[in-house]
């Protein structure tokens, strides 16, 4: 397996691990920064050596459960560039949104810290707080935006997205579909759906794996699955559906679902659920 390839297979873990790590790692530095530069312009700390690192943690926790909430508002509102007006407004409610909902959970976590111990946090003026950060998070926001569009669009380029061969304009998608048109770092290729080894149902796309390789087409498994199903397809899980020709062995288990084993070494559950309907369409 090729490193495009394992980083499709468990995108969402390096998703979150780069993202997580991103986000402490630059906490951990901001706070010891301002340990040193406190240091440097005074004889004596002024705060506790653990108070920036609370600052920093708790902000940057705050902001990492917030993040995956402007993932999905660039899936559920993509910026439209012909109805820019509305975009705008849309995304600067949500900065607003998303300032607000950073300081209340990070002044929470301080909070209960500094409870834990027997001390208050001072906030200071809510006014002037409000606005200084709002100040901070508006670029914040803008960046992530920026960042998660862009990486978005690489990640594509890089794997390719595959759609329908259409025979005409006004062309759809027939139930027996048997070729796919994928675009891939400016070019364009067509792949047979026969080549297709396994689907996998990924959000708003199904993976198609074809030889170790992870090509993404905007559609539902259920819908993809009843149109390429003459194909020799089948359901066998919520989010799997194989080619009966790779199908190498099935290993029942104890709790009614079963094991099964591709010609290419890939373990796919079976579940119960899809066992019956799988069996038949075998006979």
């Amino acid at each position: 397996m090729n490193y495009l390839s394992h980083f499709q297979r468990y995108k969402l873990r390096y998703e979150i691990l780069i993202v997580t790590a991103y986000f402490l790692i630059n906490a951990t530095i901001i706070a010891t920064s301002v340990l040193m530069e406190q240091r440097r312009e005074s004889s004596g700390l002024l705060f506790s050596a653990w108070e920036p690192f609370v600052w920093e943690y708790s902000s940057a926790l705050s902001t990492l459960l917030l993040f995956p909430l402007i993932v999905y508002l660039l899936k559920k509102e993509p910026i439209q560039w012909q109805a820019l007006r509305r975009s705008t407004f849309i995304y600067f409610i949500a900065s607003l949104v998303f300032s607000l909902s950073h300081v209340g959970l990070m002044v929470g976590m301080r909070e209960i810290v500094y409870l834990a111990i027997n001390r208050n946090y001072d906030f200071g003026n809510v006014g002037f707080e409000l606005l200084y950060e709002y100040r901070k998070d508006l670029w914040s926001f803008i960046f992530f935006v920026l960042i998660i569009k862009g990486y978005q669009f690489i990640v594509m380029h890089l794997q390719g997205e595959a759609n329908p061969v259409m025979h005409g304009e006004n062309t759809k998608p027939a139930n027996n579909l048997d070729r796919l048109l994928v675009k891939k770092l400016g070019k364009e290729f067509i792949i047979k759906i026969d080549d297709v080894e396994w689907l996998e149902a990924s959000g708003n796309y199904v993976n198609l794996h074809i030889n170790e390789r992870i090509y993404p087409i905007r559609a539902t498994l259920t819908a993809l699955t009843e149109q390429i199903k003459d194909k020799g397809f089948c359901r066998i899980h919520r989010s799997y559906a194989v080619r009966y020709d790779m199908v190498e062995s099935i290993t029942p288990l104890a709790s009614g679902d079963s094991e099964m084993k591709l010609k290419n070494g890939k373990m796919l559950m079976l579940s119960r659920r899809y066992k019956d309907a799988f069996k038949r369409e075998l006979t």
